[in-house]
């Protein structure tokens, strides 16, 4: 029996899981920026902000967790947003190691702009709500197996 073949298949580059979703993830990131761009905002920027409109305020600490984002990543990322006049951040008075962040005024009024994105991007994909939301689930589930202990 002829295993080589077989081999080959499982390493088709146009089977792989791995590449479909970095190919859809670029895809998709870029249908934002045209959107986003008018705001000054880049796509992680973006998603910062709606974990705010959603959730403000929050510490860094926990800003970073509802992104899945590193400290490091987080630092830049805010301080930006607080350069475009979005944010504040200052420190919490319970506990002065944790900085909070809060919307600015100009931050609440860029939600209402910000509520554009999504028909726009639905209308792009040309899928239906049905489709994005069985895509989201599926999405939702292999992330949280790639964070699953393998133990």
């Amino acid at each position: 029996m002829d295993t080589t073949g077989e081999a080959a298949d499982l390493l088709a580059l146009d089977r792989q899981v791995c590449f479909a979703l970095s190919i859809a993830s670029r895809s998709v990131i870029g249908l934002y920026r045209p959107l986003l761009q008018p705001m000054g905002l880049t796509h992680p920027q973006y998603l910062a902000m709606l974990a705010l409109w959603q959730h403000e305020p929050l510490s860094v600490k926990e800003l970073g967790e509802l992104l899945q984002l590193d400290p490091g990543t987080m630092s830049p990322l805010l301080k930006r947003l607080q350069a475009l006049g979005y944010i504040h951040r200052e420190r919490n008075s319970k506990d002065e190691r944790a900085l909070v962040v809060t919307l600015t005024p100009a931050g609440r009024q860029l939600r209402a702009e910000a509520e554009k994105i999504p028909p726009a991007i639905v209308a792009r994909l040309g899928m239906s709500l049905d489709e994005l939301q069985n895509l989201h689930q599926a999405l939702t589930r292999v992330i949280a197996a790639a964070h699953r202990d393998p133990a």
